[in-house]
């Protein structure tokens, strides 16, 4: 979610890059290092971390062929490329791609990785549009140049509730809307462990809930999506970037299960709402 990052550098910005959120981004992009190379590591069960030093990619790897969630930046394509090839698996093998939801720095790669491996493209319907329209439909964003990707088509358009499944492997998808009208959150399972993606509850700057607002209907969106996070009760929990989640201090500490932290990561989205209103 681009949210939390855009805002803290809203503070320490020049007041003219305070109002345009393409400079935002790329400071963001910069300071946080979401294009900068990552060590891939295997989490837990046939789920493998391939992204940057500040996004998340990941690799749900199966006999049958891999699903790959988030692609990242544009131009970060090769990075995961080289990232899955040095875990022992093959680009080429990647079967079905997935978004939590189709900003730039999360379906940048999305292109490029389907050109690689000819994978089918599966995304909530609400999302769709967005991913094939390289986000010039996003109610926010859409008329921002930085925050423009290439489109990619959507083979596969998911209601809420359905499931994806591959080999043995089976991600079900959720309608958690709000940070966009699609964005999605993924639960699956990984041995004994309960895993979920959980997307949708960032509410970035210049979102407008309340009075006037983004788009008819946002606020009941945000409130539908918190209580669907909130009724999660997640072993582990991997977000969209890697800091929301603490993922450098969990890799140190070789520690994936959190229950703790993901309740404080939907309380703290929920008080955001909250003083927004």
């Amino acid at each position: 979610m681009i949210r939390l990052f855009l805002l803290l550098l809203a503070f320490c910005a020049p007041a003219r890059a305070q109002q345009d959120p393409g400079v935002l981004l790329r400071l963001s992009a910069a300071k946080l290092q979401w294009e900068a190379p990552a060590e891939p590591l295997r989490i837990a069960g046939p789920i493998h971390f391939v992204g940057t030093q500040g996004l998340a990619s990941w690799l749900i790897a199966t006999p049958a062929g891999h699903i790959l969630l988030n692609t990242g930046m544009p131009g970060s394509g090769p990075m995961i490329e080289a990232s899955i090839r040095k875990l022992g698996f093959k680009p080429e093998d990647i079967k079905i791609l997935l978004i939590g939801h189709a900003h730039v720095d999360h379906a940048g790669g999305h292109a490029h990785m389907k050109r690689v491996s000819g994978a089918q493209v599966a995304a909530m319907a609400e999302e769709a549009p967005l991913l094939e329209s390289g986000g010039k439909t996003d109610f926010q964003y859409g008329t921002v140049p930085a925050f423009g990707f290439e489109p990619v088509k959507v083979d596969r358009r998911l209601r809420d509730g359905e499931t994806v499944t591959l080999g043995a492997v089976t991600l079900t998808a959720l309608h958690t809307p709000g940070h966009t009208r699609g964005s999605t959150t993924w639960t699956t399972t990984a041995g004994r462990y309960k895993v979920v993606f959980p997307d949708g509850a960032g509410l970035n700057p210049g979102y407008r809930v309340g009075r006037d607002p983004s788009y008819p209907g946002i606020a009941d969106d945000f409130r539908r999506t918190f209580q669907v996070l909130s009724s999660l009760k997640p072993d582990i929990w991997l977000a969209a970037h890697t800091d929301v989640f603490d993922f450098e201090r969990k890799r140190q500490r070789g520690a994936w299960v959190d229950p703790r932290g993901y309740r404080r990561y939907v309380a703290r989205h929920v008080r955001s709402l909250r003083e927004q209103e």
